[in-house]
């Protein structure tokens, strides 16, 4: 956090109270105008740039409160660890002693407001910022959209209504009137047998009449004649009257509506008059991209440029080796070789004299520096891994594992490896646990690098080198034989360049972090004859290729 900036430090120290003018944050400390001047024309602070303290309070509180000086021993940042992403001050480099890549924090800071990583900050805060207006647009547009379409079903609903009412207007007025023609047709009938009975009552009344009179002034001929006729017209009156009884014609009429069952059915199983769906489709929002960048921006840390790296031979080791599958570098310059047909494996000085010989552990492949003086050797078929104390100049552990296995790296306490038809694996040196990060067949001759979160490993059959994740995802695969036949050793520097050697092009071959573009470092004409492996040494830049036979080669990589 910086000092207190209202008050200048130096008069502070003489118990003076004076404003300051000025911030130095090389000092991280307030000047007032009399000190400034001092502190402007002083041999060892007259190269440090100082800001107005009106300018300075401009700056947002999160900066003013980044400690400038190390919290545990108050002493000013001097290095920068790559691996913990920290800056770190003298006394904290002891803590940092496994670390690989510690760098003069001063070379970073070089320029940093004018480089490339500032400049993606700042293209990418501009980014993020149109695309919160452009999802900002969207959703407001979304927003009207939705009130639009309320009004539209609110007017499908209303319309929904009166189609439903009209079209039940239309069915009753259907029904009424099959109701009103069915009691037509009733009444008609009722009154039509009406009259035919008013007509017989009239007729059977006129023959009453007749019959008193008959019976008072008629002669008994005359009576007896009448009886005949009377007896005709009684048994057509008769007749008439069974035949209505015997007809449907006196049976009575009823009126009844049986009203359709689903329109019976809206008032008990319709209960509701539609259903509102809110559905989701997937956004076609296209915002702005820039290109992909690693998941932590490493500020003003240099990288290094595939067409700007240069190899500078340092040494030409005689190896006297047949068939040498694996090398490595180690922190105090030694070099490794691990030879296969020969079955040993051999610890060279710096100065490439003969420093250890190991042949009593089997056969050997790859090799991997693993902390505390060892190495892990791997011996192919014979399906095991031996832990090697290169101080004690013995054999110290024997991991039994149940695959062939070639290529291997280290990676924070685990073991990476090639094995063959079981795919990659990695191993806990902690409890020796097994994960399968692929499981596919590898070829034989498998190698394997890692840096960060990813994994690189060779593919001899098919002249390939690709690039995944710890799940085994892949991410790039680079075949090219016109440039790599054959790759079997394989490494990664600092800014995830991965080199590569060339079995049959005879070559060292650099590729580029996200596997795009390739670069040609060395060939047979520098010495390579049928080159098998290399070790890139993140701590030193350090670039050791191993030929087949006897000979190998200690590069500086700039």
């Amino acid at each position: 956090m910086a000092s207190d900036w209202s008050n200048c430090a130096v008069c502070d120290h003489r118990h003076v109270t004076k404003p300051s003018v000025v911030w130095c944050s090389e000092c991280d400390e307030g000047l007032c105008g009399d000190c400034n001047e001092h502190h402007s024309i002083s041999r060892s602070s007259r190269n440090h740039a100082t800001v107005s303290i009106a300018e300075f309070k401009k700056l947002p509180k999160e900066i003013l409160q980044i400690a400038t000086v190390c919290k545990t021993h108050n002493e000013k940042y001097e290095l920068f660890c790559r691996k913990h992403d920290c800056p770190c001050c003298k006394k904290c480099v002891k803590s940092h002693n496994d670390c690989k890549g510690l760098t003069d924090i001063n070379e970073l800071i070089k320029n940093v407001k004018t480089s490339n990583a500032f400049y993606e900050i700042e293209q990418t805060l501009l980014e993020v910022a149109e695309n919160i207006k452009l999802i900002k647009t969207n959703r407001e547009g979304n927003w009207t959209s939705l009130e639009k379409q309320k009004k539209i079903i609110e007017e499908e609903i209303k319309q929904t209504r009166t189609n439903i009412n009209h079209h039940l207007d239309e069915l009753q007025d259907k029904l009424l009137n099959e109701l009103k023609a069915a009691e037509q047709k009733e009444n008609s009938n009722i009154q039509k047998l009406l009259s035919d009975l008013k007509t017989k009552e009239r007729e059977i009344t006129e023959f009453k009449v007749n019959i008193d009179n008959i019976k008072q002034h008629a002669s008994e001929l005359q009576t007896f004649l009448a009886i005949k006729h009377f007896e005709t017209v009684i048994s057509v009156a008769e007749k008439f009257i069974h035949s209505i009884i015997k007809s449907d014609a006196t049976n009575r009429a009823n009126i009844s509506c049986q009203f359709t069952k689903s329109l019976a059915q809206i008032t008990s199983s319709v209960q509701k008059f539609g259903e509102i769906n809110v559905s989701c489709e997937p956004c076609n929002l296209s915002i702005k991209k820039r290109k992909q960048k690693q998941a932590q921006i490493m500020v003003a840390i240099p990288t290094k440029n595939i067409d700007n790296l240069t190899l500078t031979l340092l040494k030409r080791i005689n190896t006297e080796l047949s068939n040498v599958l694996g090398c490595s570098l180690l922190p105090d310059g030694r070099m490794v070789f691990a030879c296969l047909k020969q079955d040993k494996t051999i610890v060279f000085k710096a100065d490439g004299s003969k420093d250890i010989e190991i042949d009593n552990i089997g056969p050997t492949f790859d090799v991997a520096f693993i902390g505390d003086d060892c190495i892990a050797v791997t011996s192919a078929n014979i399906k095991k891994i031996n832990i090697i104390d290169t101080k004690n100049k013995k054999l110290k552990k024997t991991i039994e594992v149940t695959s062939a296995i070639d290529g291997i790296a280290y990676k924070d306490g685990h073991l990476i490896y090639c094995a063959r038809d079981k795919g990659l694996q990695m191993i806990s040196l902690s409890n020796e646990s097994v994960t399968t990060i692929i499981n596919k067949k590898l070829s034989d001759f498998a190698f394997v690098a890692t840096f960060g979160d990813k994994l690189f490993y060779t593919d001899s059959d098919n002249h390939s080198v690709t690039c995944c994740d710890y799940h085994g995802n892949i991410l790039w695969t680079f075949c090219d034989t016109n440039v790599l036949e054959f790759p079997l050793g394989i490494s990664a520097d600092n800014d995830g360049n991965v080199f590569v050697v060339g079995y049959f092009t005879q070559n060292v071959v650099v590729i580029s972090p996200d596997g795009q573009r390739y670069r040609q470092l060395s060939s047979s004409k520098d010495g390579l004859k049928r080159p098998q492996v290399l070790h890139y040494d993140t701590s030193t830049n350090k670039l050791l290729v191993a030929n087949e036979h006897e000979t190998a080669f200690l590069y500086n990589v700039k």
